[in-house]
């Protein structure tokens, strides 16, 4: 007796989507039916420029498993997903990009990865088609995410996802503007997989993570997930107070040979600068710290929804 198809949720952040959007909906639909006994897709509109969410209505009054979420604003790719995973109605849930650089058909592989023994499900990418600054930031969030996951788990992450939907209770009640979905499923489990899927090239319109973004996703997650830069901190203090007692050695024992003290200002000066510099690296670190803690204290929301459609 075959085991029965699962229920599933696909989830795609939207933004500046108008074009993709239909290929999307067009492509995913036989997937679902194919591997799913009951399923939904949620398109999440983050604040689009253009008519993604007229779009996105259309798409409602045609396909009956399709919902619709408007945003307030602009909050990002990952509260986006946030905002879909906590609307999600069936037990596993599915992220994907809206660029169709993720091809649906790859979708089986995920699914039949995820057995018994695990609970998420990466869709690595064999090949990916971005470009040299693109991919380097995409390597830097991922040595972000080492800390919090592992080195394995952080080298396979990718926005092509399959996880359970129960996992989403270990952070149902996180409120943040920083959000990171990567990090929040280690709040849950640590049985991660992945498989190497294919990785298409962009063919409508051009990516909104840009080089930028990525960057300060990274640096979000650092400071918003770990404490590993307030340990960078110490080190340094560490490591500069032995500077600081090797510098004092010198100086005594070039006292005692020659009968002099170390000459010249610009000795001195330079102590000073390497002093100064380290100990203004650690008050910006535990700056970013604190300003991260107000903002929490401010009780800003992951994100605000305007309008929901389908799905009645």
């Amino acid at each position: 007796m075959e085991p029965a198809l699962p229920t599933i949720t696909v989830v795609v952040p939207a933004y500046n989507s108008e074009a993709s959007l239909p290929g999307l909906v067009e492509r995913l639909e036989p997937v679902l039916r194919a591997h799913s006994s009951r399923f939904e897709l949620i398109l999440v509109n983050d604040g689009s420029r253009d008519s993604s969410w007229k779009v996105i209505q259309e798409l409602v009054g045609k396909h009956s498993f399709i919902r619709g979420i408007d945003m307030l604003r602009n909050f990002g790719q990952h509260n986006a997903i946030l905002c879909g995973i906590r609307a999600a109605r069936h037990e596993l849930i599915v992220t994907m990009d809206d660029d169709l650089q993720h091809p649906p058909e790859e979708l089986p592989r995920l699914l039949a990865r995820l057995t018994p023994d695990c609970d998420v499900v990466y869709g690595s990418p064999e090949h990916e088609q971005h470009g040299l600054l693109r991919n380097l930031a995409s390597q830097m969030t991922k040595l972000a995410l080492q800390k919090s996951m592992g080195a394995e788990t952080a080298r396979s992450v990718s926005a092509l996802r399959v996880f359970r939907t129960a996992l989403r209770e270990a952070f149902t009640g996180y409120k943040s503007q920083y959000v990171s979905i990567d990090v929040l499923l280690t709040w849950a489990t640590t049985r991660f997989a992945s498989v190497r899927v294919r990785h298409d090239e962009r063919r409508l319109g051009q990516s909104n993570y840009t080089y930028r973004k990525l960057v300060v996703h990274a640096l979000n997650m650092i400071t918003g997930f770990s404490t590993l830069p307030l340990q960078l901190a110490s080190w340094i203090g560490f490591a500069f107070t032995l500077f600081g007692l090797g510098v004092l050695v010198f100086v005594v024992v070039s006292y005692f040979r020659h009968g002099s003290p170390v000459a010249g200002f610009p000795f001195l000066a330079s102590i000073i600068a390497i002093f100064s510099g380290a100990q203004l690296f650690a008050l910006g670190i535990i700056g970013e710290y604190l300003a991260r803690m107000h903002f929490r204290m401010m009780d800003r929301p992951s994100y605000a929804v305007r309008d929901h459609i389908g799905g009645a």
